[in-house]
């Protein structure tokens, strides 16, 4: 299966992510060791495309939740239990444990 998004096909889900943001993750998630200065800037740059794009923020939802829905079994290692009563359950029959 490939992920395509604006045409481009995505390699990883990091690049899934970024072609449907249209930025790089790390300018929101920041990189480890970055300076004070460096972050800054960051914070910056990032400021800037959130006023230049004020439906940036519902893009990221749709993204988001357009990914947890496509991977949610691996997301939450769902497994589907059998119908009928619960496993590992035995029916209650009364009386008082000893």
């Amino acid at each position: 299966m490939q992920n395509i998004v604006a045409g481009r096909i995505a390699a990883s889900t990091t690049e899934f992510i970024e072609l449907a943001l249209g930025t790089p993750l790390d300018l929101w998630l920041g990189l480890e060791g970055e300076s004070e200065m460096e972050r800054a800037a960051r914070m910056d740059a990032a400021r800037d495309i959130l006023a230049d794009n004020p439906d940036f923020p519902d893009r990221v939802s749709q993204v988001a939740a357009q990914a947890i829905e496509a991977h949610a079994p691996e997301l939450f290692n769902v497994t589907l239990l059998s119908a009928g009563r619960p496993a590992g359950r035995r029916p209650y029959r009364g009386g008082v444990a000893a």
